[in-house]
């Protein structure tokens, strides 16, 4: 009985834990020296994931402090070459963990325990944890300085609140730990309707039909149309959406979104919160094939069989209107910021005569995201979709195609093979499987590619064996089998036998064509050195620490591209 009722005060704490609101006098804004203005915020959708924190402007520059929100230790720090860059994560003692990210450098002591590390064990990325005892920090000090590494378009910092427990993140702008200026209501940029019918279980959607929209004041938005929209017996609204703050360019996300059917609410989306598995719903939350071509938020106002509920407090018959035949209804759209301003958009509907049906298609193969499934094109080619990976029971036409046209350097290796339509996302990566011949020379350099939306191939992955190239991939659309035959190119940003007594750093640039950058190994004088890659400017620099010792120094680079090949560099320097 003592364990029983143990089990439940640990059950309640941790509930409690998870939905807690946070105190925003428990923290101090993460970074001096700022105008404070954002050029992003929590939640926004981005390709495969949403934006996980807030993004704060550094004024175009580089070298601001950033402070401790609130006491704690330092529990963790990070140095990749892409995503966060240089980061630091505190372990915070009101229960939660603040993350640094984009980094210019950390604080001091913690810099030269990162080369230490990297030097010891020869590796460029690092990803190391602490206890209490390392490095304990009061609320406001200095913990590193603010930069631009990893995949980082611009000088900012990238800022998250977590719950520690549950590593859930938190909408800093509703918990009211940041407060932007900002009286701008969102914008209603465009509408769209989808109808729906099912076969076989399986829902079938007509062509979305779109609306065009004009501001008739300040939040208030109409249609450019009089007539009612018409409408089927059964289908759903898209509603694309931006937002905007006082004193700058930036377009940022939508909070909140609600519709209602004759004054009744039946639809609302919120984004107060997310663990990390839940991220890539965001291609579920919006309307993905919208969404792909669209500079906004396409909102779905419908639920996806597998879109989490978490993210829908109100949710009627799964968001789906429904209108009988000349019946006419009232619908209103609203959008919220996370600083409460709102926009409006109201319109009529009418029930047609006559809705859309589903044809069958006697090629397609129902595929159910409940179970795995395998599908084939011949004995050459085959995806497994791992149970949960897909949103919706889908019909999927899997088939040969033509290869695709490469660019110079890429060799295609197979036609090009289709499982799943382009506009279909993927919650967990499925793993194909294309069986070619490969010549001898090229089977080191062979992976799989994926025509993207413009025509052209992109980089996959995956290797060759046996006859065949596998990947595990989220890609979705036309596949093929390629070979890389050319090696990335390196220019040292420095003259031969230059002088750079004077220099903070040593720098090259480096580039590939096609599958970019995978590793990198730099050596002065026949020693290892650390090496910081920088995606976005296309440079490898190192950081000069202790100057070497003497004059003239050899330094050496390799780079490897993703598909095996390497190019080298010689020359000398002094200093």
């Amino acid at each position: 009985m003592r364990g029983f009722l143990t089990f439940l005060l640990f059950a309640a704490i941790g509930a409690g834990a998870q939905a807690q609101r946070l105190d925003p006098g428990d923290y101090i804004y993460p970074i001096r020296d700022v105008a404070r203005l954002y050029s992003a915020n929590f939640g926004e959708m981005r390709p495969g994931h949403f934006h996980a924190g807030i993004d704060i402007k550094t004024d175009g520059a580089e070298g601001k402090p950033l402070v401790a929100a609130a006491d704690g230790y330092v529990s963790r720090v990070s140095l990749t070459a892409g995503g966060y860059g240089r980061a630091v994560y505190l372990t915070l003692r009101n229960g939660t963990t603040a993350v640094y990210g984009h980094l210019q450098r950390f604080r001091d002591d913690i810099e030269q325990h990162v080369r230490q590390e990297r030097t010891v064990r020869r590796a460029n990325s690092v990803n190391l944890f602490f206890g209490p005892e390392t490095w304990p920090v009061k609320q406001g000090d200095v913990i590193g300085f603010s930069g631009n590494s990893g995949s980082s378009m611009g000088p900012h910092l990238h800022f998250e609140i977590r719950d520690t427990p549950t590593q859930r993140l938190y909408n800093l702008v509703r918990e009211g730990i940041i407060r932007p200026e900002d009286n701008l209501p969102p914008r209603i940029m465009r509408l769209h309707y989808v109808e729906i019918d099912t076969l076989q279980g399986v829902p079938v959607r007509s062509r979305a039909e779109s609306y065009a929209v004009v501001r008739e004041a300040e939040g208030r938005y109409r249609l450019t149309r009089e007539e009612p929209v018409g409408v089927g017996r059964k289908g759903y609204f898209v509603a694309e959406v931006t937002d905007r703050r006082n004193d700058v360019n930036n377009t940022f996300g939508i909070w909140r979104v609600t519709a209602s059917a004759d004054g009744t609410p039946y639809f609302e989306y919120r984004m107060d919160g997310f663990t990390h598995d839940l991220s890539r719903c965001c291609d579920a939350v919006s309307c993905y094939p919208l969404q792909l071509g669209s500079r906004n938020e396409a909102i779905r106002l419908a639920q996806l069989a597998g879109s989490p509920d978490c993210f829908y407090p109100v949710m009627e018959e799964r968001g789906l209107v429904r209108t009988a035949a000349g019946e006419q209804r009232r619908i209103c759209i609203e959008a919220e910021d996370d600083c409460g301003n709102r926009s409006s958009l109201e319109f009529t509907v009418r029930g047609r005569t006559e809705s859309f049906r589903a044809e069958a298609d006697t090629a397609a193969v129902a595929v159910d995201p409940g179970r795995a499934s395998l599908l084939l094109v011949g004995s050459e080619a085959r995806i497994h979709i791992p149970e949960g990976a897909l949103y919706e029971p889908i019909f999927a036409h899997p088939e040969r195609r033509e290869a695709p046209q490469a660019d110079s350097g890429v060799v295609v290796l197979s036609p090009a093979y289709r499982f799943l339509s382009p506009d279909t996302p993927l919650r967990r990566p499925a793993a194909v499987t294309i069986r070619t011949r490969v010549p001898r020379p090229l089977q080191l350099h062979t992976v799989l590619a994926v025509r993207n939306r413009k025509g052209r191939l992109s980089h996959v992955g995956g290797s060759y064996a046996n006859g065949a190239v596998t990947a595990t991939t989220y890609a979705t659309g036309d596949l093929t089998v390629v070979a890389d035959t050319l090696a990335p190119s390196i220019r040292p940003l420095f003259a031969e036998g230059a002088d750079l007594s004077k220099a903070e750093s040593l720098r090259f640039r480096a580039a590939d064509n096609f599958s970019g950058i995978a590793s990198w190994t730099l050596r002065i004088d026949g020693e290892w050195v650390p090496c910081d890659r920088f995606p976005m400017k296309g440079t490898l620099v190192h950081f000069f620490g202790t100057p070497p010792q003497g004059r003239k120094h050899e330094v050496r680079l390799s780079v490897r591209d993703g598909c095996g090949n390497t190019a080298h560099f010689k020359g000398i320097f002094y200093r």
